[in-house]
């Protein structure tokens, strides 16, 4: 396995590949790697077999976090994350500096102006232009074939698959099933910043939508009614704060009302400064 830190070395390497007719599988990550990174990762080299490459890049993306939020204290493990890689049959390791991913003068955006509203977006504004110009970048730098993407992110999938498609992008993106703790609590690098009692109230994410599915299942409902009744139960945990709860169609990511079957419902929850996210179909 090799770790690479220049663009130009990464570029290199990949147009290399390229003119083999080798495949190049891409896992972007912000390190701090967890089982549910390393579904991804299965899915990347499955998708482009023994004779492919695996690329992960670990880089963690200041322009997709407001002034107020965690960019300075993000975990970073890179040691673990190296070893790790290499366990799973990673091929390269990415791991750029900001200095080479934002030039000093740096102008450029990516955005994408339809389904980066409402959801995340409400409550962290800029949040996806970083992702989605990030992205772009690293798209550059690997020119992979396919990229893999986790599905418990749904709204950056569903923007980033919308950028490949409007951009033309020649590559294409594939949305790994959310990886799982056994009593249901959607893997993600800030859980690590829960207390013990906290992370044994997380659980609540999953049981909402545990809930909203057995509802919907028996009728229709209203979207606020349903909204507010699930917003009860999450109130009852003193250590949770709800940001948003949203019922929506999966494939343009408007708001639907009356819920029924086949609608996407996500919702993110504060515990303490920790802010952790979850979705699924109903």
């Amino acid at each position: 396995m090799r770790v690479l830190s220049s663009i130009a070395a990464m570029q290199r390497l990949a147009l290399r590949w390229k003119t083999r007719r080798v495949q190049i599988g891409f896992v972007p990550t912000m390190g701090c790697l967890h089982a549910g990174h390393l579904s991804l990762v299965r899915e990347a080299r499955r998708r482009v077999a023994a004779r492919g490459k695996v690329v992960v890049s670990i880089y963690v993306n200041p322009t997709q976090f407001a002034p107020n939020e965690d960019f300075s204290k993000y975990p970073r493990t890179f040691a673990a994350d190296r070893k790790l890689c290499r366990d799973a049959g990673v091929d390269v390791i990415f791991t750029p500096s900001d200095r080479e991913m934002y030039l000093p003068n740096h102008s450029t955006f990516v955005v994408e102006e339809r389904l980066a509203r409402g959801l995340e977006a409400a409550t962290r504004p800029t949040h996806f232009r970083g992702v989605t110009t990030i992205v772009a970048k690293l798209f550059h730098c690997v020119l992979p074939d396919v990229a893999v993407f986790g599905a418990k992110d749904f709204q950056q999938a569903a923007i980033i698959q919308r950028m490949v498609r409007d951009l033309n992008f020649p590559l294409q993106i594939a949305v790994a099933p959310t990886w799982r703790e056994a009593d249901g609590l959607a893997l993600s690098s800030r859980n690590r910043y829960l207390s013990p009692a906290q992370r044994t109230k997380a659980t609540l994410l999953a049981l909402a939508i545990a809930q909203a599915r057995k509802l919907v299942a028996l009728k229709l409902w209203p979207a606020a009614r349903l909204k507010q009744k699930l917003a009860r139960e999450i109130a009852r945990e003193p250590a949770a704060r709800l940001d948003y709860l949203e019922f929506f169609d999966p494939d343009t990511l408007e708001k639907v009302s009356p819920v029924k079957p086949g609608a996407q419902m996500a919702l993110a929850v504060f515990f303490g400064k920790t802010r952790l996210i979850d979705n699924g179909r109903l």
